[in-house]
């Protein structure tokens, strides 16, 4: 069988399989980087991975030919925790933050999530897609192909469902394939503040429309000291697995909450935040398959302590890395930049690290069997790097590397 498109000449292919551990190796350094390699694709998908010279037997007289020029080419990589849709941003808050006002007490004055909230409220959802589709546009030309898109800036049911429908039209609108989460429980809305119970009850009470309709595969609380309690976590996520939901915790942010426990309790796909893990949420996730997905872009925004990534690692969990795009404490969509903030603050290897944004972040979403690696049968999303080797990619901070990103077999973005 022939190809329809050959990327070759490649410097670094970093085909992101995973590989038996060495015994010099972490945990997380087992994928597999082969030297002058080759990517053939057939329709949107990867039929051969190699290196060296390409065989004769797969090129035919209309095969595009594509030289990588000696760069770096690794798998599409993917965003596993963004709040993606929403209205307005929050720059109004930003000299309280850089004056060290806490999170907490922002959203006591009405601001934060609270603040998004309205402004999300008032937004139409072309006026949402439109928002969703520039900011997709962004993270695409840093490399990233698919997105986790969770909803949480409604907080009634109208806005909610408004979110996860945007999230809905995204995955026919534009390139970059979209993951839906509901996270009706992001934070107690204004008008619920002395009902709580009542709240809850109507996040449980969304659930199965949510189902119904098709628009979230995921389910996401905010489990947190002043937000939601790990006993009202607990109550929702156990009526999510109800309608067959896939789980996955807002954990140990701020204050330890017992969230990663949580996660290997309920076998959640990630734990995200854990800032304040301890050493029992650790040994949870060690003895889980529920990935840790660090955000350390907001440790960086807050000015925060940044989650223990190194001894997470060197105990044996496996951890992703995402951006944690939002309007308030990360608005950023450069997951490049996430990644070097982890080499340079939570002193991950290189290794780790684009195992961390591509087949660990894949199988935070449950994609894992169609993304997040460069192997025969999965999808043809890639990203050639304007870069000889991926140290490098970290080493030259806050640029964008990208030169060429393909989905699906096809050129989407050009430098």
């Amino acid at each position: 069988m022939n190809a329809d498109l050959i990327i070759y000449n490649i410097g670094q292919l970093v085909t992101g399989k995973e590989l038996p551990l060495k015994d010099d190796e972490s945990p997380m350094e087992n994928i597999e980087i082969l030297e002058n390699g080759y990517i053939a694709v057939s329709g949107n998908e990867i039929m051969a991975i190699g290196h060296g010279e390409v065989p004769s037997k797969l090129i035919k007289f209309t095969t595009k030919l594509v030289d990588a020029e000696g760069c770096v080419v690794v798998p599409g990589m993917i965003d596993s925790h963004t709040h993606l849709v929403h209205g307005g941003s929050r720059e109004n808050e930003f000299l309280d933050k850089i004056q060290g006002v806490p999170y907490l007490e922002i959203l006591k004055r009405g601001g934060g999530i609270l603040s998004s909230v309205n402004a999300t409220r008032e937004l139409s959802e072309e006026e949402l897609l439109d928002k969703a589709k520039k900011t997709l546009r962004t993270m695409l030309s840093y490399g990233v192909t698919t997105v986790e898109s969770k909803s949480g800036y409604g907080l009634d049911s109208e806005t909610e469902l408004k979110q996860l429908r945007v999230n809905e039209r995204l995955n026919h609108e534009q390139e970059v394939e979209v993951v839906s989460t509901f996270m009706g429980a992001h934070a107690l809305p204004e008008e619920y503040k002395d009902r709580r119970e009542e709240f809850i009850q109507k996040v449980i009470d969304l659930l199965p429309v949510v189902k119904e309709r098709g628009l979230a595969e995921f389910f996401d609380v905010f489990c947190e000291e002043g937000v939601f309690s790990i006993e009202e976590s607990r109550q929702m996520y156990l009526e999510a697995q109800k309608y067959g939901f896939k789980l996955r915790i807002h954990a140990d942010e701020i204050v330890n909450t017992k969230g990663a426990q949580l996660a290997q309790e309920l076998n959640m796909y990630s734990a995200d935040h854990l800032m304040a893990i301890s050493d029992e949420g650790i040994e949870a996730l060690k003895n889980s398959k529920t990935i840790a997905n660090l955000l350390p872009g907001t440790s960086f925004s807050l000015g925060k302590e940044y989650a223990p990534a190194r001894k997470m690692i060197d105990q044996g969990v496996q951890v992703a890395l995402s951006t944690d795009y939002n309007p308030g404490s990360c608005p950023t969509e450069n997951l490049q930049l996430i990644m070097q903030i982890a080499a340079l603050k939570l002193k991950m290897r290189p290794k780790e690290i684009f195992k961390a944004v591509t087949i660990n972040a894949a199988k935070s979403i449950g994609r894992e069997k169609r993304v997040g690696s460069l192997e025969e049968g999965k999808k043809a999303d890639f990203v050639i790097f304007d870069a000889k080797n991926i140290e490098y990619i970290l080493y030259h901070f806050g640029v964008n590397h990208t030169k060429k990103v393909f989905k699906n077999g096809c050129l989407v973005f050009k430098r």
